[in-house]
């Protein structure tokens, strides 16, 4: 199974591969990521639970990055375990071109399925990894261009849900 695509995100190049190497910001746009853990500069190891149509399962598995020609291009592969629902493997090349103010980014994404998953038929495992795609790329780009909460707005919020808790609190007797 092979993927290709192309996003437009507005942020500098060197925030966007920044980002992408962020396994706490990588961990908020993967879709059902769990936990995201950097064991090295170059090594990830991760626990994603995902829905295949039918298959619902949770995968343990490892990432190791190559960052040799950053911030314009990196490549990535990996692995993992499903259990009985199967497992993956395979890779991406990702690049990161300068373009009208932001950052245009371009990838193509190898994979391999085996088990269950290899069992559900190629169209509908190919539509759910480009909808998982998309959803990443998705949350990523809204991660990078949310305007930044300023530390007064914050401790603002963080007053305010106090005072909704305490109004709560009252209203039903706590």
């Amino acid at each position: 199974m092979e993927l290709q695509d192309e996003i437009f995100i507005e942020a500098p190049r060197d925030v966007v591969d920044a980002a992408l190497n962020n396994p706490e910001i990588l961990q908020q746009c993967i879709p059902g990521c769990e936990e995201l853990i950097k064991e090295s500069d170059t090594e990830l190891s991760a626990k994603v639970a995902l829905k295949i149509g039918p298959v619902k399962a949770k995968f343990g598995g490892d990432v190791t990055l190559d960052p040799s020609e950053a911030p314009s291009k990196f490549s990535l592969t990996g692995e993992g375990n499903g259990g009985v629902a199967g497992y993956a493997k395979g890779g991406a090349d990702v690049e990161l071109i300068e373009q009208d103010g932001g950052t245009l980014l371009k990838y193509t994404a190898k994979a391999e399925i085996g088990g269950k998953l290899a069992q559900l038929g190629s169209r509908l495992v190919m539509s759910t990894a480009k909808k998982l795609s998309k959803t990443f790329f998705q949350n990523f780009n809204e991660v990078l261009t949310a305007p930044p909460v300023e530390e007064s707005e914050a401790a603002d919020e963080a007053t305010n849900e106090e005072k909704k808790k305490g109004f709560w609190g009252k209203l039903v007797g706590a």
